[in-house]
């Protein structure tokens, strides 16, 4: 989440009334003949999300689909702070903090213990794990070395951690700092980057979003254009080389120029809403600027130390005066142009600089880049020295966050992270591809844009309702995720359909304050080893389960609890493979009956024959599996949904097979 916010603006929405939530729905577990059938195959309406009542810890809930499982409070020494990002291992979850990071025991995910609160100020703590590493982003001028909560007042100090940390977390109560790498423009996230064919190390890719620090703070950082200083820190990326066996060893590899060539893409403009805000604020004495060609209400914290600063400049004490004040409004436009960098003599501005965060999915050899302006697709074949394969931009967005693969790799979505996370942009004015995530096909590793996905409830004023961080819940045979929208509360949906993506469950919270934007909600929801976990930005740590109904069977969800992970960060994504088991079958038996592709008589049929086979045993039970298994090899030829029905043959075949046991992952 980036620092800038809006002033919040004034806009009477008009609420579409209380409701309640969805009823659940009979699951249909193994042996049931068929599922249940429901009525209610998309959201209730009027949406229960609508209306909710505000407050810190009363606030009104509301879920579809969703079971909260545990809502933890952070411990004393996090209350107050904002909670960022999660990377899980084992059965704990750790969960960064703008004071540091906690962990959390969830083997009960209904009640989460916490083991360790790691103070150590920084923005935004972003966090990984491999193995006994924990890597921590850094990024804030007042993050220390040492960890320190005194800050960094000098504008140059040897005692400043920009970049990234390293923790031995071998005694995960007791985390050890065993290395540090310092990078010109901080760590605003990172990726750990798992190269098959390279056990002895991983790679840490660094997006870095904070102007380039001073080189007296640390050599060789330059913020100049690179036709000015080749070596400029714009315009690149870090790579990390980290020895798993001497992480102290751990350094800069490479900082490979991935946006050479690009311009700033095309803006759409500000909202209706927005701009009348903008005129009024101006009408009213305010400060407003026009950044990319929207306005900016600029608040006092920026507005006020510049009229200072005019002040003293005339020798003057006391407060500014009018003639300040036009001084100051006849400079804002020179100004505003030269921190956003726009070109002197003319000409399209250049393009991005920096990427928010990188995804990779080394199983594809392929990332995915969220930089700024655009999406990129990068080859990671060569881990060191990741190169731009395709990149889209899209006047719809506003700033690209949070790359997420389908399973398979023939899909990617991205979120926009409007406003950097400080606006509503849910509100019912507000356009529905603005602020959306934008899905992707993937051919010839080009990227072909599909279509977009809201968060689809109309949030207040006050609620800074902004994509932001998900993950693929293992579906088998479909792309299912969980994401987080900040004060939108949590979206389930699937994306099988790439034209069409459809909502599936969702749990949302009022804000915290119906009178004022105060930052809250979901960072980060993702889905582990059968539960989604979602950090709450200002209320703590969530765990929540997913409920069957008529958009996604008990067997589903049981075929998705199949797949283990041993860790997870969710900018490395992992490929899922399920096991040979009955909840595999039966869930894509679910999926033809959703879909009618199947007969319904067949359908009806081989919940049966598997029911059957699943009484017997050995050699009987190998038998009616590879009898059904040839049956569904031969409805496949005039099915409506041949992949499905071959899906289904191969899963039941393997379980003649025997080839059960543990789900693997690929990375």
């Amino acid at each position: 989440m980036a620092s800038l916010s809006r002033s919040s603006l004034p806009l009477t929405l008009a609420l579409l009334g209380l409701a309640a939530c969805a009823p659940s729905t009979a699951p249909s577990g193994p042996g049931t003949p068929a599922p249940a059938r429901e009525s209610q195959t998309a959201a209730p309406m009027p949406d229960s999300r609508v209306g909710l009542k505000a407050g810190m810890w009363d606030a009104g809930e509301a879920a579809w689909n969703l079971r909260v499982l545990s809502e933890t409070r952070p411990s004393e020494k996090f209350l107050g702070s904002t909670n960022s990002d999660l990377a899980f291992t084992g059965h704990y979850a750790i969960q960064g903090s703008y004071n540091g990071w906690q962990i959390w025991d969830i083997a009960d995910p209904s009640k989460p213990t916490l083991v360790a609160g790691y103070v150590c100020p920084a923005s935004q703590s972003d966090v990984s794990v491999y193995k006994n590493l924990l890597f921590i982003s850094g990024e804030g001028l007042g993050g220390r070395l040492d960890c320190g909560t005194e800050g960094v007042p000098d504008t140059v100090s040897a005692e400043r951690l920009r970049g990234l940390r390293i923790f031995d977390i071998s005694d995960i109560r007791n985390p050890k700092n065993v290395g540090n790498v310092q990078t010109c423009r901080g760590s605003h996230t990172h990726t750990v980057l798992v190269d098959p064919h390279d056990t002895d190390n991983v790679y840490v890719y660094i997006s870095g979003s904070a102007r380039v620090r001073s080189q007296s703070e640390l050599a060789g950082c330059s913020g100049s254009a690179p036709d000015e200083d080749p070596n400029s820190a714009l315009f690149r990326i870090e790579v990390i080389k980290v020895p798993l066996a001497h992480p102290e060893q751990a350094a800069i590899v490479s900082s490979p120029r991935i946006f050479n060539d690009l311009v700033a893409p095309p803006k759409h403009g500000a909202a209706r809403e927005d701009i009348a805000a903008a005129d009024s604020a101006r009408a009213h004495g305010a400060f407003v600027a026009d950044v990319f060609g929207e306005p900016y209400i600029l608040p006092p914290q920026f507005v006020e130390p510049l009229l200072d600063t005019l002040v003293k400049r005339r020798g003057g004490t006391g407060a500014p005066t009018a003639a300040d004040s036009s001084t100051l409004r006849a400079a804002l436009p020179g100004m505003i142009a030269k921190m956003i960098g726009a070109p002197a003599g003319g000409g399209p501005r250049p393009g991005p600089t920096q990427c928010h965060d990188i995804t990779v999915y080394a199983a594809i050899g392929l990332a995915g880049g969220a930089c700024e302006g655009y999406g990129f697709l990068i080859d990671i074949s060569d881990p060191a020295h990741p190169a731009r394969v395709d990149a889209v931009s899209d006047s719809n967005f506003s700033y690209w966050h949070s790359a997420s693969f389908n399973n398979d790799g023939s899909k990617v979505l991205f979120s926009d992270e409007w406003g950097g996370g400080g606006q509503p942009k849910c509100r019912p004015t507000d356009e529905r591809e603005w602020g959306a995530d934008a899905i992707f096909t993937i051919a010839d590793r080009t990227m072909h844009f599909r279509s977009y996905y809201k968060l689809p409830a109309p949030q207040t004023p006050e609620e800074n309702c902004v994509a932001h961080n998900g993950s693929l819940i293992p579906i088998p045979g479909r792309d299912v995720m969980v994401q987080a929208w900040y004060q939108g509360g949590i979206s389930v949906f699937d994306w099988t359909d790439a034209a069409h993506p459809v909502e599936i469950a969702y749990f949302d919270r009022g804000p915290i304050d119906s009178t004022r934007m105060v930052g809250g909600g979901s960072w980060s929801a993702y889905w582990y080893n059968g539960v989604i976990v979602s950090s709450e930005i200002a209320r703590g740590l969530d765990v929540f389960e997913l409920t069957p109904g008529a958009l996604l069977s008990q067997n589903e969800i049981d075929a998705a609890k199949t797949v283990h992970l041993d860790y997870f960060n969710t900018q490395g994504q992992p490929k899922f493979v399920w096991p040979a088991t009955f909840a595999l079958a039966r869930a894509y038996v679910d999926q033809l009956a959703r879909s009618q592709g199947l007969d319904n008589g067949r359908v009806t049929a081989v919940r049966a024959s598997l029911a059957g086979a699943e009484h017997a045993s050995g050699a009987e039970r190998d038998a009616a599996l590879t009898k059904l298994a040839a049956e569904l090899d031969a409805d496949a030829a005039g099915a409506g949904d041949r992949a499905k029905v071959r899906l289904l043959a191969s899963a039941v075949r393997n379980l003649a097979g025997g080839a059960g046991g543990p789900a693997q992952v690929s990375r």
